[in-house]
């Protein structure tokens, strides 16, 4: 009898153990809430102040400490680790904040970020520098980027689209007041056209201007047609209607000039104003053009294409350069966009300070995409597994970098959300010839 019972409860304990490895598995927020939480606190609040010593993270104590631990304990003086505040569960993971030791440094504690995720036991921890002498741990206790779950509680906002998931379960929000232009870079199947969904949608329910220039016949961007106000599906529409666009902005310059007075005489570039410092009647709607495979724009096959791409091309520039004051903003995305284009490619780059890089098929298209602002940026790149779609790096002018995934949406749910969206689109005459 009794090797019965012992049989049954080893039998149990075997049930207990295999569920919760296929649930860590097949289910990682579920045993995270359930299992990984509760172990990882215990490990943490137990081995902190030794992890920390392992780390090199504690200094000496005060004088005064010192001695007050020799009087009261009597014991050895030990190095003391940073202050630490109170630990935050969350469904990803866990938060807790450091009070830096004087002398110590956020990247003292990011150096050791690998040590410390072996020893809590967690997926990864990311050090963010919070204010002068404290830094916030975010650990993350699965990989969120494998199903990816975009958080509840987002700051949105006019012209701000929470598009992907970073790495540490945090929302990437595409943010075209701070970060004008983009360039998006992907393989095919890379999940390019995914990112690109999401963020037509997430800008569909504001009152923004939407501008297509898709050379694939619209293959790309026709579904989103309801909430277009100006489509181009070949170069020779998006040679009529690069020109408007152009147009519009130097009105729009006209505009500011008339309403802060400032000389008619005075260049564009000279302005420094732009149209969030006029009044709310009189401003008009921001334009975010998106633009599909700018390679198409930029290949020719005679001397009269040419001189077609070289027009577009010089309007492209001044778009980069002046529209974001005129609230005209580009989403650029190709496949690859070097100098082997021809001229003007690597100038127009240099204007898309937003850089978003999918797998690709070569280093060299990663180096264009990241080289210039993030160079670490380009080994994660090329790292991307052709069976993540989605999965991509995002980096930018200051040199960070980190890695994103854009949440599975259907191509027939993103046209319904443009179509239930299109009595939102702001009224544009000079674009109504190019409207779908």
């Amino acid at each position: 009898m009794t090797d019965l019972v012992t049989l049954a409860e080893l039998g149990g304990s075997l049930a207990a153990i295999g569920g919760a490895a296929y649930a860590r598995h097949a289910h990682p927020a579920a045993y995270w809430s359930t299992v990984g939480l509760p172990v990882s606190v215990v490990r943490l609040m137990a081995s902190y102040s030794s992890t920390m010593d392992a780390c090199g993270l504690t200094v000496a104590p005060s004088r005064l400490r010192a001695l007050a631990v020799k009087v009261t304990t009597r014991r050895e003086v030990r190095p003391v680790p940073p202050r630490r505040g109170m630990i935050r569960p969350t469904t990803t993971g866990l938060r807790l904040r450091l009070r830096l030791a004087p002398g110590q440094e956020p990247a003292d504690v990011a150096a050791s970020a690998e040590r410390l995720r072996h020893a809590w036991g967690v997926h990864a921890v990311y050090v963010r520098d919070v204010k002068p002498g404290v830094v916030e741990l975010r650990l993350v206790g699965f990989d969120v980027l494998r199903k990816v779950r975009m958080p509840r509680r987002i700051d949105g906002g006019l012209l701000r689209v929470p598009v992907a998931l970073r790495q540490d379960a945090t929302a990437f929000v595409r943010d075209y007041r701070a970060v004008p232009h983009e360039l998006v870079l992907g393989a095919t199947l890379s999940g390019k056209s995914m990112f690109l969904r999401n963020l037509l949608t997430g800008l569909a329910a504001q009152p923004v201007v939407l501008v297509g220039i898709d050379c694939k016949r619209g293959v790309e961007l026709a579904p989103f047609a309801a909430r277009l106000s100006a489509l181009a599906t070949d170069p020779g529409e998006a040679a009529r209607l690069l020109p408007v666009l152009v147009k519009e902005m130097e009105d729009r310059y006209d505009l500011i000039k008339a309403r802060q007075g400032i000389a008619p005489c005075t260049p564009d570039e000279s302005i420094t104003s732009d149209i969030w410092g006029l009044p709310e009647s009189q401003r008009p709607a921001p334009i975010v053009l998106f633009i599909d495979e700018v390679a198409e724009l930029f290949l020719i096959s005679t001397r009269k294409e040419e001189e077609r791409r070289d027009e577009m091309v010089t309007q492209l520039i001044r778009l980069a350069q002046l529209g974001r004051a005129a609230g005209i903003y580009l989403e650029i995305c190709g496949q690859r966009f070097g100098a082997e284009l021809g001229k003007g490619a690597t100038m127009l780059r240099a204007q898309l300070s937003g850089r978003v890089c999918h797998r690709v098929n070569d280093e060299a298209s990663a180096k264009m995409a990241l080289g210039d602002i993030a160079p670490e940026a380009v080994g994660g790149a090329c790292a991307i597994a052709a069976e993540l779609p989605g999965l991509a790096v995002v980096g930018d002018t200051s040199g960070g970098w980190s890695r994103i995934r854009t949440p599975y949406m259907t191509l027939a749910d993103a046209a319904a959300t443009c179509r239930e969206t299109a009595h939102l689109a702001p009224d544009v005459p000079a674009l109504t010839p190019f409207r779908p």
